[in-house]
């Protein structure tokens, strides 16, 4: 439902009119639209928390008569009304009509600010905080907010440990079973959304609705210290490390990051996600990416070229470490002796001449000096699998 004013509001009187000429009246706290004022009036009491109807048979308690009528049908079990198409039985006739717009694709309400349509005005009313940034659902034992419910009763279930969905080929629990659906598709690589401008396929609705921001030029995240914007929320987030000086930390190592998605991906480390497999070798990787860097030891594909001496390599970080025997680069210094290095796992090795630290071979407890030392050592015991 499209909004043609955009003057200030003080819910109940003032009101805004649809394009069909109806009132609509706006909650002051949160925003939310409603056709009738005395709708507008038992709203508030999501605000206040009265719940003032009671179901007399389980003591369940409602902030409005219509939630209680509507309670009571799971009590008796009454489903009277039919869709004719689906044959899917409801309880109310409202709400079949609501659910006759999946079969009709009717979208009556717009938002204002982005044109983007919805079958509901729940749907539009959930979509604003998209804009807003409002997250009106706390939780109470981490103070974490969210801006719908479910997401909070999704969230709430963490806390009390309830995962009863796994996944067969990586065993990762999930607390929906629809999340486990859709991560399924990281194990079948199926990608069923598709964009209709480029052709790109994604596995996620929500992939696809950030990538056509790509198309559109859309940037509805806007910093509001620089005015930068932003085509996405994460985006404006690892923005803002730039103001704040904030970072990430990871709970169980101390391990800082600047951006959330760094301490995300370094999480699967912890929790021993690894659900991308090397087909050719059954070598695990936590990122899909490094997957793909790992596949070209196995093709001998070397993209990166050094300019000065032709050399060629797999990685590109290899190639900026390689670099340094050129620039004379040493950016890794000692904090004890001094002595610098061109690459940080050299210092790393060098420090166990200061601590005594040993690199034990957990296959007959043999140590060594050096890392790399131990990984030649490793291939005797590979060696000897093989026979």
């Amino acid at each position: 439902m499209e909004v043609t004013s955009t003057k200030p509001l003080s819910a109940p009187k003032a009101y805004l009119k649809s394009y069909t000429g109806e009132r609509l009246y706006k909650c002051k706290i949160c925003c939310k639209l409603f056709i009738v004022k005395s709708s507008l009036k038992d709203h508030m009491r999501v605000h206040t928390g009265e719940k003032p109807y009671k179901c007399k048979i389980c003591i369940k308690q409602f902030s409005h008569i219509s939630n209680l009528n509507k309670h009571m049908k799971i009590h008796i079990g009454e489903k009277p009304y039919k869709c004719g198409i689906c044959n899917e039985y409801f309880s109310r006739l409202s709400t079949l009509n609501k659910h006759m717009r999946i079969h009709t694709g009717e979208k009556p309400f717009k938002c204002e600010i982005c044109s983007k349509q919805f079958s509901y005005l729940s749907s539009l009313n959930g979509h604003m905080r998209v804009h807003t940034g409002e997250k009106p659902y706390k939780c109470e034992n981490c103070g974490r907010q969210f801006s719908h419910r479910s997401h909070l009763n999704t969230h709430m279930k963490g806390h009390r440990g309830e995962k009863s969905y796994k996944c067969d080929i990586c065993s990762k629990l999930f607390t929906e079973k629809g999340n486990l659906k859709v991560h399924m598709r990281i194990h079948t690589g199926e990608k069923p959304y598709k964009c209709e401008i480029c052709s790109k396929q994604f596995s996620y609705p929500s992939s696809l609705n950030d990538h056509m921001r790509v198309h559109t030029g859309e940037k509805p995240y806007n910093c509001e210290i620089c005015s930068e914007q932003f085509s996405y929320l994460h985006s404006l987030k690892d923005h803002m490390t730039v103001h704040t000086g904030e970072l990430y930390k990871c709970e169980n190592c101390g391990r800082q990051f600047s951006h959330r998605s760094h301490l995300n991906t370094h999480m699967k480390v912890h929790r021993g996600e690894k659900p991308y497999k090397c087909d050719i070798c059954g070598k695990l990787f936590t990122e899909k990416g490094n997957l793909k860097v790992h596949i070209r030891i196995h093709g001998g594909e070397k993209p990166y070229n050094c300019e000065i001496c032709s050399k060629l390599f797999t990685k590109l970080y290899s190639l900026k470490e390689h670099m340094r025997v050129h620039t004379g680069e040493t950016p890794y210094n000692c904090e004890i002796c001094s002595k610098q290095f061109t690459r940080l796992s050299s210092l790393k090795e060098h420090m166990s001449v200061h601590t005594g630290e040993l690199y034990k071979c957990e296959n007959c407890s043999k140590q060594f000096s050096h890392k790399r030392s131990l990984n030649r050592h490793m291939l005797v015991h590979s060696a000897k699998k093989t026979l």
